[in-house]
């Protein structure tokens, strides 16, 4: 098989409107762009399988340390507005940002001639069903709630007025200095108080309640158990040793990522977000489907939620003994719309063809490495060179590319004064990397940047790590492709079981490209024994990095390593070529669509645009948008994708 190199890339129109686009969403989506520091990119062109290698997975553990309250809701409101300009101010912004081969994605395994086609037009074109560990597809398609004696009345949410339960929440969550809140009974009868009491608990975990006379009336007394040790759990003597501890359930989200979804989700119900578990982490501008388990919170609750919540839907409740883990899941299908594609049924025939039978490079993508001009792997570089300095530098100082103008000043405070004070005064969203950074300068001092840095939660701690990991292994494939081409050869690692294995000259025939696997770099690998295992050492060299000896006198920064597959061959490949005319409409429907009972949408036998709609299924770890890459032929960096569409507006 022959390799392609990376050419240049005919791109596409700018981002149309969405279901409920207005001025505000697509303001929003010229500054999806920027990159997060935490699970999820925000890139409007990305994928869902973002997961860790299993041999890091307990380095990655599933871990939300949630903030106060109040901050994350100004944080929300912020992080709404201040928005960047227009697209042509915005594409300059993003000339500083990273293209493909910046992060080695240089080649391509396919001969076929690339074509144009517009990704996630509509967030609702990029649609992501979750695969269990046993093969189950999710789908959210039942939203009956399993019959339970033990669960509340259904006018346990409806007994408590808006009044009432505003001021148990502010009690629940200890923002007033009141000791108690009193409701009044209107209607004494035992049965009335018994629904108050009921309502009262299920709703505000932490809170106990008792029943006292004042002047003539009934009161129910609610009141704080056990202080703020009780918001963490939700009360255990109220839950039927019968019933398993925990809630599963399908949960379908519109434009919102994993990590937003839960918070909405934790706020709702009162109680802390590290009582969700899921397997995976999926993309925000999409549609997606996902299992999700909660620690004893009834399926009658979490039903409830369904006539409050936008862009969200609970289904497919069941109760059992243990929570999700992340890793722990087969894998993601996709069902993916290219609009207003260019290409001729014959490209387009080839190219499906060869992503079926083939396949793609199994590139880490660009939301790995982040979109300013200080990419994550930088800093990754520095933390395993022990260069604390440095650290803190890459993270805090100005830098050119889309940002929020409260980071802009922020730096600019940073790199005027130095002082972590003054910076953080100008950066009103607090749980954002560079202001749990500077709280911990403050914590700690300039002369501790490694404990101010172990503020950061451990996860994005270990994401900028894992980002260095990644961009070797970019650069180390693509060196290994152009170096031998798509066939196994001596020398070349692949997997029996768990453990790597050199393939030996007179074996090489028994092995093609597709059992080849690569080393992500650490002290628990072993690299090839041809010229690309020197590359690594000398990749490493010059990086100040020694090979060798990948521990770091920090646990948590040393790296064992892991083996990840050069080509991945997509399982369940479909494809389709339809006709359409208005942008606007959906071209097939979704989960909730069937439940609701929409028909499927009627499109025209000839009309103005024609649209690919593809379905595959990928393992955990691996991106689907390198599977279009290898499809369209195209630069998936927002770099390459604004500048394109900026220049068709013109």
């Amino acid at each position: 098989m022959e390799t392609v190199e990376m050419n240049s890339v005919s791109l596409k129109r700018p981002h149309s409107e969405d279901d409920v686009a207005n001025a505000d969403e697509i303001k929003r989506q010229k500054t999806s762009e920027k990159s997060k520091t935490g699970n999820d990119s925000g890139q409007s062109i990305e994928t869902v399988t973002e997961q860790p290698d299993k041999s890091l997975l307990e380095d990655t553990k599933n871990e939300i340390i949630p903030n106060e309250e109040s901050e994350e809701q100004e944080d929300e409101e912020l992080e709404d507005s201040d928005e960047d300009g227009d697209p042509e101010s915005f594409a300059d912004m993003m000339k500083h940002g990273l293209t493909e081969s910046d992060v080695g994605i240089t080649k391509f395994v396919s001969c076929h001639k690339g074509f144009s086609g517009i990704l996630k037009e509509r967030y609702s074109d990029f649609v992501v069903h979750e695969i269990g560990k046993d093969g189950r597809v999710s789908h959210l398609d039942d939203f009956s709630v399993p019959v339970d004696d033990e669960d509340p009345s259904e006018e346990t949410f409806t007994v408590l007025s808006d009044e009432d339960k505003q001021r148990l929440e502010e009690l629940q969550l200890l923002k007033n200095k009141e000791t108690s809140v009193a409701i009044e009974v209107i209607e004494d009868t035992k049965e009335k108080r018994t629904v108050i009491h009921q309502a009262v608990k299920s709703l505000f975990p932490g809170l106990e309640t008792k029943t006292e006379d004042r002047d003539g009336k009934k009161y129910i007394i609610a009141y704080h158990a056990a202080g703020k040790k009780a918001l963490a759990n939700p009360r255990k003597h109220s839950w039927p040793k019968s019933r398993g501890s925990y809630c599963h359930f399908v949960l379908y989200k519109e434009n919102k990522d994993t990590m937003d979804a839960i918070n909405v989700l934790s706020k709702f119900l009162r109680v802390k977000p590290n009582i969700f578990s899921y397997m995976g982490t999926k993309d925000k501008r999409a549609i997606t489907v996902q299992e999700i388990a909660v620690l004893r919170i009834t399926a009658q609750r979490l039903a409830h939620l369904n006539k409050c919540l936008m862009n969200f839907k609970l289904g497919n409740f069941s109760y059992k003994n243990h929570p999700l883990k992340l890793g722990e899941l087969q894998g993601n299908h996709f069902t993916v719309v290219l609009r207003n594609i260019t290409g001729t049924d014959d490209q387009i025939e080839q190219a499906m063809h060869s992503l079926r039978e083939i396949g793609f490079i199994n590139y880490y993508g660009m939301q790995r490495f982040g979109t300013t001009a200080v990419p994550t792997y930088q800093i990754g570089r520095a933390i395993l060179q022990n260069n604390w300095n440095e650290v803190m530098d890459l993270i805090l100082k100005p830098r050119p590319g889309a940002e929020k103008g409260y980071l802009v000043k922020c730096r600019e405070e940073w790199a005027k004064t130095k002082d972590p004070a003054a910076a953080l005064r100008k950066l009103p969203v607090k749980r954002c990397v560079e202001g749990q950074l500077l709280r911990g300068l403050l914590k700690y001092g300039m002369k501790n940047v490694i404990s101010a840095f172990g503020i950061i939660p451990r996860n994005n701690r270990l994401m900028y790590i894992h980002s260095y990991q990644s961009y070797v292994w970019n650069n180390m494939v693509s060196k290994r492709i152009e170096e031998y081409g798509l066939r196994a050869v001596a020398g070349d690692l692949t997997l029996k079981g768990a453990t790597a294995v050199h393939i030996e000259e007179g074996d090489v025939d028994n092995y093609t490209i597709h059992d080849v696997v690569m080393p992500l770099p650490g002290f628990d690998v072993i690299y090839p024994k041809h010229k690309i295992g020197e590359a690594y050492k000398e990749m490493l060299v010059a990086d100040n990095l020694d090979i060798n000896n990948m521990r770091h006198k920090i646990r948590d920064y040393s790296l064992s390593g892991a083996y990840r597959k050069i080509i991945i061959r997509p399982q369940n490949v479909n494809w389709e070529v339809v006709a359409y005319d208005d942008p606007r409409i959906p071209l097939f429907t979704t989960d909730l669509d069937k439940l609701e009972g929409k028909p499927l949408p009627v499109l025209p036998t000839d009309g103005k645009f024609r649209a690919l709609k593809m379905e595959f299924s990928l393992p955990p770890s691996t991106y689907a948008t390198m599977a279009i890459r290898e499809v369209l032929k195209m630069d998936t960096s927002i770099k390459n994708q604004t500048q394109l569409n900026t220049t068709w507006l013109r």
